[in-house]
Order: structure tokens, then C-alpha cells, then sequence
């Protein structure tokens, strides 16, 4: 008994929503974010925030990764730029940071999902927060991304 392989055609619009699937809308992602998430970075904010984290990771010392590593090197006195994620959920594990940047006056934001910040590190695990150092390699999209952080945040 032979087999003879059936071939099927499968409609464009198909294949489209099933890409499509795969990427949720930055409208989508806000609706998982915290009561406390704010000031919450734009969709245009996030994308730069994202590449510039991209670049960041490239030097091993120019990007802070995690609650505790962010925490500690925060307390020791190093700036720069923080970014939280907004869908932490329980929230209590890390409300005190935004606390702690205006008190050393370090500008700070939210972005809607942990997942594309561990993503745009090249992690396959998410990141509640990164703290981005300064460098002369992605020097104007950091100030770029430092004074657009100034103008959203209002501090309490």
C-alpha cells in the first residue's frame, strides 16, 4: 500500500493572523500593567528604550539586569537610566526603587512588559528592571531617552 502526500493550500489571510498571534499590541500589553506603573513610557519611548538597551548589553558593565544586581548598584551610587517593567505582579517586590531614584534624582520609566526587556537583552527570560549606563558608543539615543524620561516623570 503506497501513500501518495496530499498538498494543501492554505489562504494568505490565514497565515497572516496566525503571525499575527504570536505578537501582542503595545495597547494589549498595557492592560496587564500596575495601578503604579507611571510615569509609563509612549510606544515611540519604548521602542528607543529597547534598542538602546540592545546596544547597552553589548558591554558587559553598561547595563544593570534585575531586582537585586539594579538595587545594590543604586545604594553604591551609580546613574544612568532605570526602566521597570509594568507587569510585575506582586508589585510590593519592587515599589520602593521608584522611591529611591528621585531621591538621587535618577531618571526612571515604565515599559509595559518584563518579556521585551529580557528580549532586547537577548534573554529568553524576562526583567523586572534595567539600569542603562552611559556610553559614548550609544551617547545621543541615551540623551535622547534621558530627557524625554524628565519631562514624563512628575515626581510625588
Amino acid at each position: 500500500m503506497e501513500q501518495t502526500p496530499i498538498k494543501i493550500e492554505i489562504d494568505d489571510s490565514v497565515k497572516e493572523a496566525e503571525a499575527g498571534d504570536t505578537e501582542i499590541s503595545y495597547e494589549e500589553k498595557l492592560k496587564y500593567t500596575n495601578a503604579i506603573a507611571k510615569p509609563m513610557a509612549s510606544k515611540k519611548l519604548t521602542k528607543k528604550i529597547y534598542k538602546c538597551i540592545k546596544k547597552a548589553a553589548k558591554h558587559k558593565t553598561y547595563l544593570r539586569n534585575g531586582l537585586k544586581d539594579v538595587q545594590k548598584h543604586l545604594r553604591k551610587g551609580e546613574h544612568g537610566l532605570v526602566v521597570f517593567a509594568g507587569d510585575v505582579f506582586p508589585m510590593e517586590i519592587m515599589c520602593h526603587l521608584p522611591v529611591v531614584c528621585e531621591d538621587k534624582n535618577i531618571p526612571y520609566c515604565y515599559t509595559p512588559s518584563r518579556q521585551d526587556i529580557g528580549n532586547a537583552m537577548g534573554l529568553k527570560r524576562g526583567s523586572l528592571m534595567v539600569l542603562i549606563k552611559e556610553n559614548s558608543e550609544y551617547k545621543e539615543l541615551y540623551d535622547e531617552i534621558k530627557s524625554a524620561m524628565v519631562t514624563l516623570s512628575v515626581p510625588l
